[in-house]
């Protein structure tokens, strides 16, 4: 028996004016899931039990089979296994957006206009990254490149108890005084948070993004904290040799932690310009190489939906439609 999960994070929405209170699915075109449903078995799952955060670590977890409720410890440090950072037990580690913030004189009169800085591609941010690195790097804190906006900062010797750091891509049009982290064992982080902006705002990466019309990632957010993950192996749990496919760290984390085939795709972004069809051929390549357990992560109708972009949402579920399900 061969298995295959395609995984369309972010799928699920509300009835919109601008399709004419339709969903996103609903107004999609999908004449393969279509088909799926009118031979499959249908159904609902709950992916995120109550007392647990909503988010894709959770659910995604829940989907392969684990309970969230014995095995997470924070987003960050599934993304911090997949980037390649060994962490110590007494590590904390934080999601570290690159964030374009608005240009108020003071750092907590500032609005979040970007959670992604315009998707700043991976060369552009590891700059960053490295320069933040080479200024604030320390005994305790050390910055780690990742993929796009996303990065990591581990906090040697840190701690949990800091209170309620928001996601930002929750609060995008927000002015951020009301989110700031404002426990006073996180008073570190923010003073980080406002150190990057003084580094990041007129670093040349930046001011060439500004001249092609981009907008500039010109401070960090941190938020997503957690502890070293441990993941009971797939194989030995489920008894199936299993491969994860996807263009984010968070899923390729879970599958390095939890002993999975995680295969690289060139051209995966996790955005609607993803290779869709490469996710496709490294999923057939897979069950070819002996694997019985597939799991294909799209996470475009997710970036689209936190960018509001509701057209591209609608295609980017016709578009996996079509260039997953129907290859697949």
């Amino acid at each position: 028996m061969k298995y295959l999960v395609v995984l369309y994070d972010g799928m699920a929405d509300y009835p919109v004016e601008e399709l004419g209170n339709k969903t996103p699915l609903e107004a999609a075109v999908c004449p393969n899931m279509d088909k799926l449903a009118k031979t499959a078995l249908v159904g609902t799952i709950k992916t995120v039990a109550d007392g647990l955060k909503p988010g894709s670590d959770v659910a995604n977890l829940s989907v392969l089979g684990y309970n969230p409720s014995d095995c997470y410890t924070g987003r960050s440090p599934l993304e911090a296994g997949s980037i390649g950072i060994d962490m110590k037990d007494t590590d904390v580690s934080l999601r570290c957006n690159l964030v374009t913030l608005s240009d108020e004189p003071e750092y907590a009169d500032k609005t979040i206009l970007d959670y992604c800085a315009d998707d700043i591609s991976t060369e552009e941010a590891a700059k960053l990254v490295e320069y933040l690195a080479e200024k604030l790097n320390s005994d305790e804190f050390k910055f780690y490149s990742g993929v796009s906006y996303r990065h990591c900062l581990i906090w040697n010797y840190g701690t949990l108890d800091i209170g309620t750091l928001t996601p930002p891509h929750d609060i995008t049009g927000k002015p951020i005084k009301e989110y700031i982290p404002s426990h006073p064992n996180a008073q570190k982080l923010y003073d980080l948070m406002k150190k990057s902006y003084d580094l990041l705002k007129d670093h040349p990466v930046n001011k060439a993004r500004v001249e092609r019309g981009l907008r500039p990632a010109n401070s960090i957010w941190l938020w997503g904290e957690g502890v070293r993950a441990n993941l009971e192996n797939f194989k030995e749990k489920f008894g199936v040799k299993a491969s994860m496919i996807s263009a984010v760290d968070l899923l390729k984390g879970i599958g390095k932690f939890a002993g999975m085939n995680v295969v690289e795709v060139e051209g995966a972004t996790g955005y609607i310009d993803t290779n869709f069809d490469g996710k496709a051929e490294a999923a057939i390549n897979e069950f070819k190489n002996g694997q019985d357990f597939v799991y294909i992560h799209v996470e475009a109708p997710d970036e689209c939906g936190h960018r509001h972009e509701i057209q591209n949402k609608v295609k980017a579920i016709e578009l996996i439609d079509k260039h997953i399900l129907g290859m697949t």
